[in-house]
């Protein structure tokens, strides 16, 4: 690659992480294309280069966390035994879930969703789609069915039940052994929601 490639990644690369601190300290309405050029240590000219406007910033933001994320609890269904590969993508979900930046970005939600219903449109564009065809998938390739949506989304929501409680201080994050076990609690439901 180069050096003048290289430059232009980086820069890009500052910029989305400047954005992400900024729209999580400060909110999406709050945050300033000034504050975030600042925080990243170049001009608001040169942010305004790479995106055109604060939603195409916190849109990309928000790509940057799933491909750093990589998803990689998707891939886990491509494994070849199917116990194992939903124990192996209910771990991975229930764990981005309830990392800090997806937490960060839920209250953000929470908070400014309805004054700003593009972020919240944006937001679930970048996952729930993808999760939900990867799920369809899986289950008429595994299964032969074409009719479970009730059935994904109530494997989805018994993953995210402890989401709540950690967003609200309720409860501390999951340790790993915690999450293992939901993840095959669930898994076992799930397994027999689909054999009926």
């Amino acid at each position: 690659m180069k050096k003048i490639e290289q430059n232009k990644l980086q820069k890009r690369d500052s910029i989305l992480k400047a954005a992400q601190e900024t729209f999580q300290d400060s909110g999406f309405i709050g945050a300033s294309m000034d504050r975030i050029a600042e925080k990243a240590g170049v001009t608001k000219q040169t942010v305004y280069r790479y995106f055109s406007t604060k939603e195409e910033l916190f849109k990309a933001t928000l790509e940057a966390q799933r491909l750093h994320s990589s998803e990689r609890f998707l891939e886990a269904l491509q494994l070849p035994d199917t116990r194992q590969a939903l124990t192996a993508f209910a771990v991975g979900f229930i764990k981005r879930h309830l990392s800090r930046e997806h937490l960060a970005n839920v209250r953000l939600l929470v908070a400014e969703g309805p004054s700003v219903p593009e972020i919240t449109r944006a937001f679930y564009a970048f996952g729930s789609e993808k999760t939900q065809d990867s799920l369809v998938k899986f289950i008429e390739e595994r299964f032969q069915r074409t009719d479970a949506d009730d059935e994904i989304k109530a494997f989805v929501s018994m993953l995210i039940s402890q989401r709540m409680p950690v967003l609200t201080g309720l409860r501390e994050p999951l340790c790993e052994a915690e999450i293992a076990s939901h993840a095959d609690k669930t898994v076992r439901m799930f397994l027999k929601l689909l054999e009926v």
